[in-house]
């Protein structure tokens, strides 16, 4: 008894994608109408059809042919939806710049940070900033004192961006050490209102 084997031939990535495009446009309407369904949106709709096809197109050669292509990308849809939706969950509410001001949170109420700031004097300020290492006092002032952005601190000074940042938060850190023991109960008050 012999065995016949049928030379199965791969299809190549022309073909593939004329064979996608034959069988999946007949079918743009109708996902289109469910994803409209799903966001409420029609550009948010749009996205989520692009994302089903690209997806539907990335495993379209495991798809069996006979078998059912519209309730395929209807399960691709719903599962693109699925991980959009929990992706807009895990991201952190946005607020405008305009919404909120510089040294303010979104309460509209100033920072505790700079409520400490306001009850030190200047003196203990210059002193402190003049006891940092050379690098890290001109971060801090034009990070912290000027007003400037990182990126602008960064260009000004000709260093990365990452440098701006290490330097910064070493700063704030050897302030806060300098300027301990000033506290006199304002620490309390700070915790008591960021609370």
């Amino acid at each position: 008894m012999t065995i016949a084997t049928a030379e199965v031939r791969e299809e190549s990535d022309a073909e593939l994608a004329e064979r996608f495009a034959r069988d999946a446009v007949p079918l743009f309407d109708a996902l289109g109408r469910r994803a409209r369904r799903l966001t409420l949106s029609d550009a948010d709709a749009e996205d989520l059809l692009q994302d089903t096809l690209l997806h539907g197109y990335r495993g379209f050669r495991s798809f069996e042919p006979g078998t059912n292509l519209k309730a395929w990308l209807f399960r691709i849809q719903y599962h693109r939806w699925i991980s959009a939706h929990r992706y807009k969950q895990r991201r952190p509410m946005e607020v405008t710049v305009d919404d909120v001001g510089e040294y303010e949170s979104a309460t509209g109420l100033p920072s505790a940070e700079d409520d400490v700031l306001e009850m030190l004097s200047d003196n203990d300020i210059r002193r402190a900033l003049a006891a940092l290492p050379d690098g890290t006092r001109a971060v801090m002032y034009y990070a912290g004192v000027a007003g400037y952005t990182y990126a602008e601190t960064a260009a000004m000074m000709n260093i990365p961006i990452g440098t701006v940042m290490s330097r910064v938060s070493r700063g704030r850190q050897r302030l806060r050490v300098a300027l301990a023991h000033l506290d006199h109960g304002q620490a309390a008050y700070v915790q008591r209102r960021s609370a």
